[in-house]
Order: C-alpha cells, then sequence, then structure tokens
C-alpha cells in the first residue's frame, strides 16, 4: 500500500486505497438515490454558507460489495496509521461507530467553513478517515494549525485526529464536483473491537 508522506509531527497519515474501489463507490452511491440526504451539520437545518453536499450513508454492517471491499482497504489505512503512531496501542479498542458517508460536493460545494470532528461529550470520536473519490485539482483539505493542504487525490485515505488540534475545511472548486467517503473511529468495549 503506496503512503503519502505527511510529517509525523501533524499526526495525519495518508495512503492508498485502489482507484477502481473509488470508482465502485461513485456508481453504488449513482444507483441509490432513494438514500441520498441533503447535507447537514449534526442536528442543524440545511445551512449551504457552511455545509453543501449531498450525501450517502451506509450502515455499519451491510453486504454492498463496494463497501465490504471499502472496509477491508481502510482496515489496511488504519493499521498503517497505528504502526505510524503506536502510542495507539495504550487506548482503549476502537471501531468504526457511525455509518459511514459518501458524500458529492458539487462544483462550487463542500464544507466551507473551519470546524473539527468533535466538539462535545456527546461525540465518541477519536478518529476520522476521509478518502478522495476523484481528483480534483483545486479541491483539496485545509488543517489550520498545521498549515497545509492535504490534495484532493483519487484513492487518498487521510486519518487524523477528531479534536479541534485539527481543525480544517474543505478547498471550494469553482471547476469540479468533489467525491469523498468519510466516517469516525471510536472507543468501543474489547468484545466489539473491529479494527
Amino acid at each position: 500500500m503506496k503512503e503519502y508522506i505527511l510529517p509525523e509531527h501533524t499526526a495525519l497519515g495518508g495512503w492508498y486505497i485502489p482507484e477502481q474501489l473509488c470508482d465502485d463507490l461513485i456508481e453504488c452511491f449513482k444507483a441509490h438515490p432513494w438514500r441520498w440526504v441533503e447535507g447537514k451539520v449534526g442536528p442543524a437545518e440545511i445551512d449551504t454558507t457552511t455545509k453543501e453536499s449531498t450525501d450517502m450513508y451506509f450502515p455499519i454492517r451491510n453486504t454492498f460489495p463496494a463497501f465490504l471491499k471499502y472496509m477491508d482497504a481502510l482496515g489496511k489505512c488504519i493499521g498503517a496509521y497505528q504502526i505510524k503512531y503506536s502510542e495507539l496501542k495504550l487506548h482503549q479498542g476502537f471501531a468504526l461507530i457511525e455509518p459511514l458517508q459518501i458524500q458529492r460536493y458539487p462544483k462550487k460545494g463542500g464544507f466551507k467553513k473551519w470546524h473539527c470532528e468533535r466538539t462535545s461529550k456527546e461525540h465518541n470520536r477519536m478518529l476520522v478517515f476521509m478518502t478522495f473519490l476523484n481528483d480534483v485539482p483545486d479541491g483539496g483539505t485545509e488543517f489550520k494549525y498545521q498549515q497545509l493542504t492535504i490534495p484532493a487525490k483519487k484513492g487518498l485515505t487521510v486519518i487524523w485526529p477528531t479534536d479541534f488540534t485539527h481543525t480544517h475545511k474543505g478547498q471550494i472548486s469553482k471547476e469540479h464536483e468533489k467525491w469523498i467517503v468519510t466516517g469516525w473511529l471510536g472507543y468501543v468495549d474489547e468484545t466489539q473491537n473491529i479494527r
């Protein structure tokens, strides 16, 4: 598995999954329009000045072939992240805890405001992952405190901590739509650990 090299001090890790799997996930999205939801930020009303997207949710346990292949590829990325940041071995077990989302951002759409993935005790989120499903020359993800931008490269899967230290937002492309799959890992009882 090819690594996208990121400085260790950023606590970000990146690896590439097969490009064909990215295409399969997009096709799965297109084949299930009844699962589409206009992008929201938590329980809030839709606010396109913050986030403009169409999302598809995958329950944690389902049998979509593309989902199962993605879970296998994601597991390898998580394993590589644990090797890069070996302190994770000291943590309680963690696993996928919420449905995955495929998100399609239209031209000029995206997650436009700075945010992080855990803002209250209600969120049992430890790590977040995101895979770019297509190349977008001007549509990566900016990390505020790391002062870096991860490019939107097809297959690139990025993992990082969920807290304010990793405040981020999307680069908004005026020319291209952008596809991602994203989700969260949280603490679980050892009997539930599926990482």
